[in-house]
């Protein structure tokens, strides 16, 4: 039987509630919410599935050891106690990533300096050699939590950041991060039975997200490189296993994913990236004006990440929320639409109501991801077809 051990998910602020919901299901217990992060208990097997099926995390981190750390000198003891030899070769190399908040050591790049010599003069002091620094792709990536004068330092299992998924070859002006969109996409609720549109789909992330999910296809189907992979302890029949659990559980679709972009160079690279991702059999992208775009008939869901006006510079934003408050009312009838924007005058531009409000990060923007339920037909009898 697998020994299991605490384990902390990172995320971006409002994606908390899903990522703790897709821990869960990969068998994840003690599972506890925080800011950006969601720490759980689980085996080798449970952090193995979290990096390559958790769609909303960002980092799995394998917390090694805490420790009070009031002042530089102790805090150089007490990485200085660990026994790095266990966990490094000297062939080998590593990174350290340091985030500092509400201590007397205040900058994180010094912090991250001071252990890396701490590590360092050991290993010079047992071998007379060391291992080098790979800030890229290390063996070892270490990870420091400093807060209020506490230190947890852990390993980074995912070694580099999870919403790389290996699939997007070509971006356009301000893409969605990958992690973001599905949980997006999550927090819509769209079960799968029924189309998903992006009426401005950009570089096409939405879109290859919602197909990802759409066929239950892992997160991390396209991407090789992770940090436990490089561990002593790495069991790659373990790792075989978990991808080989994973591939049994994938399915058809049936409906229409269907993206659209006003500008033909844009959406020509959404479909390149659909083609590299092998999605192109599930995945439409048509070029035109969002007035003149019209989807299949509902149901369905439309999840879209306009230009906010501080990303992109488009010259009428208020215009633009217009013709797409106009759209939706005119052509997404039987649809529930979801929209994301730092730009809250522009949201109310719509001209539509929303149902539900949630506060997301998008990079360093505050943004607002609102619900707007399309009906067919009036509201009014659409209650009135609930009571009957």
């Amino acid at each position: 039987m697998q020994e299991t051990q605490e384990y902390v998910a990172k995320t971006f602020a409002g994606l908390e509630g899903v990522l703790a919901i897709e821990l869960r299901n990969l068998g994840a217990t003690e599972v506890e919410e925080g800011h950006r992060a969601v720490s759980f208990t689980g085996t080798k097997e449970t952090m193995y599935k979290a990096n390559y099926l958790a769609r909303t995390a960002i980092r799995i981190l394998k917390p090694i050891i805490d420790f009070p750390s009031d002042n530089e000198t102790e805090y150089y003891r007490a990485l200085s106690k660990i026994n790095w030899s266990k966990y490094l070769e000297l062939d080998q190399t590593f990174a350290i990533d340091a985030t500092l908040s509400n201590s007397k050591m205040n900058h994180s790049k010094y912090a991250a300096l001071k252990a890396k010599d701490a590590i360092v003069d050991q290993f010079n002091r047992k071998f007379n050699k060391r291992p080098n620094i790979d800030t890229d792709f290390p063996d070892l990536r270490i990870n420091i939590f400093m807060h209020n004068n506490h230190t947890t330092l852990s390993f980074d299992s995912s070694a580099i950041s999870l919403h790389k998924r290996g699939y997007r070859k070509e971006t356009g002006e301000a893409p969605l991060n990958e992690v973001l969109a599905a949980g997006m996409i999550l927090l819509s609720g769209w079960d799968k039975k029924s189309h998903f549109i992006d009426p401005m789909c950009g570089s096409g992330t939405l879109l290859l997200e919602a197909a990802l999910i759409a066929n239950n296809i892992p997160s991390g189907n396209y991407r090789e490189y992770y940090g436990f992979k490089k561990w002593k302890d790495y069991d790659a029949e373990l790792w075989e296993k978990v991808k080989r659990d994973a591939l049994d559980l994938q399915e058809e679709f049936d409906f229409e994913i269907i993206g659209n972009e006003l500008s033909k160079e844009v959406a020509e690279k959404a479909i390149r990236n659909i083609r590299h991702a092998k999605l192109h059999y599930d995945i439409e992208v048509k070029v035109s004006d969002i007035s003149n775009f019209t989807p299949p008939e509902g149901p369905g869901v439309v999840v879209v990440n306009p230009p906010y006006g501080q990303r992109l510079q488009t010259r009428d934003i208020v215009g633009l929320y217009q013709k797409m408050g106009d759209s939706f009312k005119k052509n997404f009838l039987g649809y529930n639409a979801w929209v994301i924007s730092s730009d809250k005058e522009a949201l109310k531009r719509l001209g539509l109501r929303p149902t539900r409000k949630i506060d997301l990060w998008n990079g360093p923007l505050e943004c607002k991801y609102e619900k707007f339920e399309l009906y067919k037909g009036s509201k009014k009898a659409k209650f009135q077809d609930k009571r009957n």
